[in-house]
Protein backbone atom coordinates (compact mmCIF):
# COMPACT_ATOMS: atom_id res chain seq x y z
CA UNK A 1 0.00 0.00 0.00
CA UNK A 2 1.24 3.49 -0.60
CA UNK A 3 1.57 6.20 1.67
CA UNK A 4 -1.63 8.09 3.50
CA UNK A 5 -2.67 11.08 1.34
CA UNK A 6 -1.93 14.48 3.31
CA UNK A 7 -5.72 15.69 3.32
CA UNK A 8 -4.21 19.22 5.48
CA UNK A 9 -3.27 19.99 0.86
CA UNK A 10 -7.56 19.25 0.47
CA UNK A 11 -8.14 22.09 2.98
CA UNK A 12 -5.73 24.55 0.93
CA UNK A 13 -7.24 24.16 -1.89
CA UNK A 14 -10.62 24.40 -0.89
CA UNK A 15 -9.60 27.30 1.12
CA UNK A 16 -11.21 26.08 4.38
CA UNK A 17 -10.03 24.29 8.04
CA UNK A 18 -12.10 21.62 8.78
CA UNK A 19 -13.19 21.61 12.15
CA UNK A 20 -13.75 17.57 12.44
CA UNK A 21 -11.30 16.30 10.29
CA UNK A 22 -12.90 13.27 10.38
CA UNK A 23 -15.89 14.33 8.46
CA UNK A 24 -12.90 15.23 5.49
CA UNK A 25 -11.19 11.63 5.85
CA UNK A 26 -14.51 10.34 5.70
CA UNK A 27 -15.35 12.29 2.07
CA UNK A 28 -12.34 10.65 0.30
CA UNK A 29 -12.62 7.61 1.68
CA UNK A 30 -14.26 5.98 -1.15
CA UNK A 31 -17.20 3.17 -0.43
CA UNK A 32 -15.76 0.71 -3.31
CA UNK A 33 -12.09 0.69 -0.47
CA UNK A 34 -13.73 1.57 2.84
CA UNK A 35 -11.63 1.19 5.81
CA UNK A 36 -12.47 -0.16 9.08
CA UNK A 37 -11.98 3.14 10.52
CA UNK A 38 -14.10 5.47 8.89
CA UNK A 39 -17.31 5.33 7.31
CA UNK A 40 -17.35 5.10 3.40
CA UNK A 41 -18.64 8.76 2.24
CA UNK A 42 -21.71 7.45 0.65
CA UNK A 43 -23.73 9.40 3.42
CA UNK A 44 -21.78 12.45 2.83
CA UNK A 45 -22.47 12.03 -1.19
CA UNK A 46 -26.19 12.09 -0.66
CA UNK A 47 -26.64 15.06 1.22
CA UNK A 48 -23.60 16.96 -0.81
CA UNK A 49 -25.46 15.94 -3.91
CA UNK A 50 -28.65 17.78 -2.38
CA UNK A 51 -26.92 20.63 -0.78
CA UNK A 52 -25.59 21.24 -4.21
CA UNK A 53 -28.30 20.82 -6.42
CA UNK A 54 -30.16 24.04 -3.86
CA UNK A 55 -27.33 26.21 -4.01
CA UNK A 56 -26.71 26.32 -7.88
CA UNK A 57 -30.47 26.44 -8.26
CA UNK A 58 -30.63 29.37 -5.70
CA UNK A 59 -27.98 31.05 -7.66
CA UNK A 60 -29.53 30.34 -11.17
CA UNK A 61 -32.64 31.35 -10.12
CA UNK A 62 -31.69 35.04 -9.15
CA UNK A 63 -29.40 35.98 -12.07
CA UNK A 64 -32.04 34.74 -14.54
CA UNK A 65 -35.12 35.76 -12.94
CA UNK A 66 -37.19 35.28 -16.71
CA UNK A 67 -35.80 31.53 -17.36
CA UNK A 68 -38.62 29.48 -17.73
CA UNK A 69 -38.17 26.11 -15.49
CA UNK A 70 -37.15 23.94 -18.50
CA UNK A 71 -34.15 25.88 -19.36
CA UNK A 72 -33.41 26.76 -15.62
CA UNK A 73 -33.23 22.65 -15.54
CA UNK A 74 -30.89 22.53 -18.10
CA UNK A 75 -28.59 25.21 -16.84
CA UNK A 76 -28.43 23.36 -13.39
CA UNK A 77 -28.00 19.97 -15.15
CA UNK A 78 -25.07 21.10 -16.80
CA UNK A 79 -23.50 22.65 -13.66
CA UNK A 80 -24.05 20.06 -11.21
CA UNK A 81 -23.62 17.00 -13.69
CA UNK A 82 -20.90 13.77 -13.22
CA UNK A 83 -18.98 15.09 -15.77
CA UNK A 84 -19.13 19.09 -14.57
CA UNK A 85 -18.14 17.62 -11.03
CA UNK A 86 -15.62 15.37 -12.31
CA UNK A 87 -13.75 17.89 -14.22
CA UNK A 88 -13.78 20.38 -11.49
CA UNK A 89 -12.20 17.41 -8.98
CA UNK A 90 -9.52 16.55 -11.81
CA UNK A 91 -8.76 20.89 -12.64
CA UNK A 92 -8.41 21.16 -8.55
CA UNK A 93 -6.63 17.23 -8.02
CA UNK A 94 -8.94 16.97 -5.68
CA UNK A 95 -8.33 12.60 -7.29
CA UNK A 96 -4.68 12.25 -5.98
CA UNK A 97 -6.20 12.53 -2.60
CA UNK A 98 -8.81 9.62 -2.72
CA UNK A 99 -7.58 6.92 0.83
CA UNK A 100 -6.84 3.82 -0.68
CA UNK A 101 -5.67 3.45 -4.51
CA UNK A 102 -6.87 1.53 -7.54
CA UNK A 103 -5.17 0.74 -10.87
CA UNK A 104 -7.70 0.02 -12.70
CA UNK A 105 -9.88 3.12 -11.80
CA UNK A 106 -6.64 5.49 -12.24
CA UNK A 107 -6.37 4.26 -15.68
CA UNK A 108 -9.86 5.36 -16.19
CA UNK A 109 -9.16 8.76 -14.72
CA UNK A 110 -6.20 8.77 -17.22
CA UNK A 111 -8.13 8.66 -20.13
CA UNK A 112 -10.55 10.76 -18.93
CA UNK A 113 -8.87 13.69 -18.80
CA UNK A 114 -7.11 13.11 -21.69
CA UNK A 115 -10.41 13.60 -23.56
CA UNK A 116 -11.27 16.25 -21.41
CA UNK A 117 -8.57 18.64 -23.17
CA UNK A 118 -10.87 18.02 -26.34
CA UNK A 119 -13.95 19.23 -24.54
CA UNK A 120 -12.85 22.25 -22.26
CA UNK A 121 -15.77 22.97 -21.04
CA UNK A 122 -18.39 19.84 -21.43
CA UNK A 123 -18.62 17.61 -24.01
CA UNK A 124 -22.39 17.01 -23.18
CA UNK A 125 -22.55 12.99 -23.50
CA UNK A 126 -19.52 12.54 -25.59
CA UNK A 127 -16.94 11.10 -23.13
CA UNK A 128 -16.94 8.22 -20.29
CA UNK A 129 -16.62 9.94 -16.77
CA UNK A 130 -15.17 8.11 -13.78
CA UNK A 131 -18.48 8.17 -11.36
CA UNK A 132 -15.83 8.20 -8.45
CA UNK A 133 -14.87 12.01 -9.18
CA UNK A 134 -18.04 13.05 -8.90
CA UNK A 135 -18.86 11.21 -5.91
CA UNK A 136 -15.51 12.89 -4.32
CA UNK A 137 -16.10 16.49 -4.76
CA UNK A 138 -20.30 15.64 -3.78
CA UNK A 139 -19.03 13.51 -0.43
CA UNK A 140 -16.56 16.66 0.58
CA UNK A 141 -19.40 19.54 -0.29
CA UNK A 142 -21.53 17.31 2.19
CA UNK A 143 -18.42 17.41 4.18
CA UNK A 144 -18.17 20.82 4.24
CA UNK A 145 -22.03 21.29 5.09
CA UNK A 146 -21.99 19.25 7.97
CA UNK A 147 -18.63 20.92 9.49
CA UNK A 148 -19.59 24.07 8.97
CA UNK A 149 -22.93 23.73 10.84
CA UNK A 150 -25.24 23.06 7.67
CA UNK A 151 -24.48 26.75 6.14
CA UNK A 152 -25.19 27.04 2.78
CA UNK A 153 -23.04 30.40 2.07
CA UNK A 154 -20.03 28.86 3.43
CA UNK A 155 -20.38 25.74 1.08
CA UNK A 156 -21.35 28.06 -2.07
CA UNK A 157 -18.38 30.27 -0.90
CA UNK A 158 -16.01 28.01 -0.70
CA UNK A 159 -17.20 25.54 -3.94
CA UNK A 160 -18.18 28.43 -6.35
CA UNK A 161 -14.56 29.00 -7.46
CA UNK A 162 -13.68 24.60 -7.53
CA UNK A 163 -16.51 24.74 -9.75
CA UNK A 164 -15.77 27.76 -12.57
CA UNK A 165 -16.13 27.81 -15.21
CA UNK A 166 -19.59 28.42 -14.03
CA UNK A 167 -21.91 27.46 -17.20
CA UNK A 168 -24.53 30.38 -18.09
CA UNK A 169 -27.17 30.84 -20.51
CA UNK A 170 -25.29 31.67 -23.74
CA UNK A 171 -23.39 28.53 -23.51
CA UNK A 172 -26.19 26.34 -23.04
CA UNK A 173 -25.77 23.36 -25.68
CA UNK A 174 -28.28 21.05 -26.85
CA UNK A 175 -27.11 17.50 -25.86
CA UNK A 176 -26.65 15.65 -29.37
CA UNK A 177 -29.01 13.02 -29.36
CA UNK A 178 -32.15 14.89 -28.13
CA UNK A 179 -31.32 18.12 -31.10
CA UNK A 180 -30.87 15.63 -33.58
CA UNK A 181 -34.51 13.92 -32.42
CA UNK A 182 -35.80 17.57 -32.37
CA UNK A 183 -34.67 18.44 -36.03
CA UNK A 184 -35.87 15.04 -37.28
CA UNK A 185 -39.32 15.11 -35.19
CA UNK A 186 -40.60 18.40 -36.57
CA UNK A 187 -39.32 18.11 -40.32
CA UNK A 188 -41.31 14.76 -40.01
CA UNK A 189 -38.71 12.09 -40.86
CA UNK A 190 -37.89 8.92 -39.40
CA UNK A 191 -34.77 8.71 -37.27
CA UNK A 192 -33.06 5.24 -36.53
CA UNK A 193 -30.03 4.48 -34.39
CA UNK A 194 -28.76 0.95 -35.11
CA UNK A 195 -26.85 -0.30 -31.67
CA UNK A 196 -26.78 -3.78 -32.57
CA UNK A 197 -23.20 -3.98 -34.30
CA UNK A 198 -21.83 -2.16 -30.94
CA UNK A 199 -21.30 -5.89 -29.24
CA UNK A 200 -19.16 -7.16 -32.41
CA UNK A 201 -16.96 -3.61 -33.43
CA UNK A 202 -18.10 -0.85 -30.92
CA UNK A 203 -19.63 1.13 -33.27
CA UNK A 204 -23.65 2.70 -33.40
CA UNK A 205 -25.16 3.89 -36.91
CA UNK A 206 -27.75 6.18 -37.66
CA UNK A 207 -30.11 5.92 -40.38
CA UNK A 208 -32.66 8.89 -41.46
CA UNK A 209 -35.57 8.07 -43.78
CA UNK A 210 -33.41 4.55 -44.05
CA UNK A 211 -30.58 6.09 -45.65
CA UNK A 212 -27.19 5.73 -43.60
CA UNK A 213 -25.80 8.70 -42.33
CA UNK A 214 -23.77 8.97 -39.48
CA UNK A 215 -21.50 6.25 -38.01
CA UNK A 216 -19.34 6.64 -34.54
CA UNK A 217 -17.22 3.99 -32.55
CA UNK A 218 -16.72 3.90 -28.70
CA UNK A 219 -15.36 0.63 -26.87
CA UNK A 220 -16.27 1.68 -23.54
CA UNK A 221 -19.99 2.84 -23.86
CA UNK A 222 -23.17 2.04 -26.07
CA UNK A 223 -24.82 4.98 -24.59
CA UNK A 224 -21.42 7.43 -25.56
CA UNK A 225 -20.99 5.85 -29.23
CA UNK A 226 -24.74 6.82 -29.85
CA UNK A 227 -24.54 10.12 -29.03
CA UNK A 228 -20.67 10.92 -30.91
CA UNK A 229 -22.84 9.55 -34.15
CA UNK A 230 -25.45 11.49 -33.46
CA UNK A 231 -22.89 14.59 -32.77
CA UNK A 232 -20.86 13.53 -36.59
CA UNK A 233 -24.49 14.14 -37.83
CA UNK A 234 -25.00 17.17 -36.58
CA UNK A 235 -21.94 18.71 -38.01
CA UNK A 236 -22.69 17.83 -41.25
CA UNK A 237 -26.70 18.22 -40.78
CA UNK A 238 -26.95 20.72 -44.17
CA UNK A 239 -25.36 18.55 -46.33
CA UNK A 240 -27.46 15.61 -44.97
CA UNK A 241 -30.96 17.43 -45.58
CA UNK A 242 -30.26 19.18 -48.61
CA UNK A 243 -29.50 15.23 -49.63
CA UNK A 244 -32.62 14.17 -48.36
CA UNK A 245 -34.45 17.00 -49.94
CA UNK A 246 -35.35 18.62 -47.10
CA UNK A 247 -34.56 22.66 -47.92
CA UNK A 248 -36.59 24.27 -45.03
CA UNK A 249 -35.30 22.00 -41.99
CA UNK A 250 -33.84 25.04 -40.02
CA UNK A 251 -37.05 26.67 -40.00
CA UNK A 252 -37.95 24.04 -37.16
CA UNK A 253 -35.36 25.56 -35.30
CA UNK A 254 -35.75 28.85 -35.43
CA UNK A 255 -39.41 28.38 -34.60
CA UNK A 256 -38.10 27.53 -31.49
CA UNK A 257 -35.30 29.91 -30.85
CA UNK A 258 -38.18 32.37 -31.90
CA UNK A 259 -40.84 31.19 -29.48
CA UNK A 260 -38.20 31.40 -26.76
CA UNK A 261 -37.43 34.99 -27.87
CA UNK A 262 -40.88 35.97 -27.96
CA UNK A 263 -41.50 34.20 -24.57
CA UNK A 264 -38.47 36.41 -22.41
CA UNK A 265 -39.76 39.12 -23.92
CA UNK A 266 -43.18 39.18 -22.49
Amino acid sequence: MGSKPNLEDVEKILSYKFNNKKLLEEAFTHHLSSSKRYLPNERLEIIGDSVLNLIVTKELFFLYPNLDAGHLTHLRSDNTDNEKLARAAVKHRLHQFIINKNLERDEHIQVFMQEMEEYPIHSHGLVTVPKILADIVESTIGAVYIDSNCSLETVWKVFRSVLEPIIYEEMLVDHPTAKLQDICQKSKLDLRYEKESWKKDSSVSIFIENKLVGKATYHLRKEIASNRAAKCVLDSIDTIMMDLGVVDYSNATREKNNEEEHEYSD
